[in-house]
């Protein structure tokens, strides 16, 4: 009778081996600056995840993105993620990312250091946040650089914008409103 239970529950997905989904605030990164962002801190707040690049035509976004963090900051966090997975777009190393975003854009939103998007060596943070089987919610791909995922208040994901859309449109302030 024991083996028919395990059976069973395995059968319907509740193995005690099945994954679980973790939430975002489980993950620490390195910033540009070399500190640690920490996204437990972020707890209580939407984030905003940007994959970003210096050299690219959605770049002026960082501007939109900036002007987004300032009028809901008390609500949400933005992250940027400099990556160099689309074109060669993001060439430089950390402290010529940080310095071309705070003198081109103020960046003030927190900027991790570069990292993979995609593919054999992507981060672990973005395995979460584009891999269904990680985040519980959807699969999510990075088609190019300022691709935007959007975390609720406890780490979920709870949608992904494609680089055209910008970051003060409605399809992103509806779920800050």
């Amino acid at each position: 009778m024991k083996y028919l239970f395990i059976i069973m529950f395995s059968l319907f997905g509740f193995s005690k081996n099945k994954a679980q989904a973790k939430s975002i605030h489980s993950f620490k990164v390195e910033a540009l600056d070399g500190s640690t962002i920490d996204f437990s801190k972020f707890k209580g707040k939407k984030i905003l995840v940007v994959n970003t690049a210096s050299e690219c035509g959605f770049t002026p976004q960082y501007a939109d993105l900036e002007k987004l963090y300032e009028k809901y900051k008390n609500k949400l966090v933005i992250v940027g993620f400099p990556a160099n997975n689309f074109g060669g777009q993001e060439p430089g190393k950390n402290h010529e990312i940080a310095t071309f975003c705070q003198r081109n854009y103020g960046v003030q939103f927190p900027m991790a250091a570069k990292i993979s998007v995609k593919g054999d060596d992507i981060a672990p943070i973005y395995k979460f946040l584009t891999d269904k089987k990680e985040n519980g919610v959807k699969n999510t791909k990075i088609l190019w650089n300022f691709t935007k995922i959007l975390l609720d208040e406890k780490g979920n994901v709870i949608d992904s914008f494609i680089s055209t859309t910008n970051p003060m449109s409605d399809s992103i302030t509806k779920y800050l409103k």
